[in-house]
C-alpha cells in the first residue's frame, strides 16, 4: 500500500455471512465468529473473504488487538499497513515468523512474539464455592455498570446478561470481581474472568469461573480458556476447574 493510499474496505454484510459460512468454529475462532455474527467489528480480507486467504477481523472494543485469519503472510500484512489502532495481531503459528519478517522489514524495527494458549473443558466442570460469588443476571445490571463491566464484544450490558453467563462476587452490595462469557458460538463459549486487585488471592475468579463453565455446559456448549503463554494466574484457575490446552496461537507485537 502506498503513501496516501486508502486502507482496505471493511467488509459489506453480505461478504461477512460468506465469510461466516466459510470458518471453521474452533477454540481458536471463537471470538472471531461472535465478533461478526454481533457485528462489533470490522472485517478486512484479500480477495474473496470466503476463500480465507488472508481476513482481518479487528473487535470494536479493542482494536489493538485484531485477529488474523489464513495462512498467506504477505495478504494478512497488506491488510493491517493499511488498519489503524493496533499493536498486535493473533495468527497461526505457521504464519507467525513471515508476517513477523515483513513487518520488521517494512517499519525499520523489530518485533517480538507471545503465544496465547486456548484450553477446552470436556469433563464436568470442578465446583468451587464461596458465599460471596454467585450467577449475575439482568436484574443486577446496576451493580455491573458500576464495576465498570459494560458487555464488551456483546454490544451491551443487557445483551451479554440476556445471551452469554455472568457470575461474580459481591462484597458489601459492590461486584468486586467477575467471570463471563466474552463470546459464544454454536458449540463453544469463550470465557473470561477479572477480579480488583486489592479483592485478589481470595478464590473469587475461581468460583465465578466454576460457575459459568457450569452454565455453559448445562448449555450444550464447551466452555474455552485463553490467555497469554505467562498468565499464570489465570493458566492455574483454568487447571483447577479442570481446563485442557489443545492449541496455541501466536502474538505477533509490534516493538516501539
Amino acid at each position: 500500500m502506498t503513501p496516501g493510499s486508502q486502507g482496505p474496505r471493511p467488509l459489506t454484510v453480505d461478504e461477512v455471512r460468506r465469510l461466516l459460512q466459510a470458518i471453521a468454529e474452533t477454540p481458536e475462532t471463537v471470538v472471531p465468529i461472535h465478533l461478526l455474527r454481533h457485528g462489533t467489528c470490522r472485517a478486512y480480507a484479500t480477495g474473496d473473504a470466503a476463500a480465507l486467504d488472508a481476513v482481518v477481523v479487528q473487535a470494536d472494543c479493542l482494536p489493538e488487538e485484531p485477529f488474523g485469519l489464513g495462512t498467506n503472510a504477505q495478504g494478512l500484512w497488506n491488510l493491517l499497513r493499511g488498519i489503524d489502532g493496533w499493536t498486535c495481531v493473533e495468527v497461526a503459528p505457521t504464519v507467525a515468523h513471515r508476517l513477523g519478517a515483513l513487518i520488521s522489514e517494512y517499519k525499520g524495527k523489530r518485533v517480538r512474539f507471545y503465544e496465547g494458549v486456548y484450553h477446552t473443558l470436556t469433563k464436568p466442570a470442578a465446583v468451587f464455592e464461596d458465599s460471596a460469588v454467585r450467577h449475575l443476571s439482568i436484574r443486577d445490571a446496576g451493580l455491573l455498570a458500576a464495576y465498570g463491566l459494560h458487555g464488551g464484544d456483546f454490544g451491551s450490558l443487557p445483551r451479554l446478561l440476556l445471551d452469554g453467563v455472568v457470575a461474580g462476587a459481591v462484597v458489601d452490595g459492590q461486584v468486586v470481581g467477575t467471570a463471563h462469557t466474552s463470546a459464544v458460538t454454536d458449540r463453544y463459549a469463550d470465557i473470561g474472568v477479572e477480579t480488583q486487585e486489592a479483592w485478589r488471592g481470595r478464590g473469587f475468579a475461581t468460583a465465578a469461573a466454576s460457575i459459568v463453565a457450569m452454565r455453559v455446559q448445562e448449555q450444550g456448549r464447551i466452555p474455552v480458556w485463553s490467555c497469554g503463554e505467562d498468565n499464570m494466574a489465570s493458566l492455574r484457575i483454568a487447571r483447577k476447574l479442570g481446563f485442557e490446552e489443545v492449541s496455541r496461537l501466536t502474538y505477533v507485537v509490534k516493538v516501539a
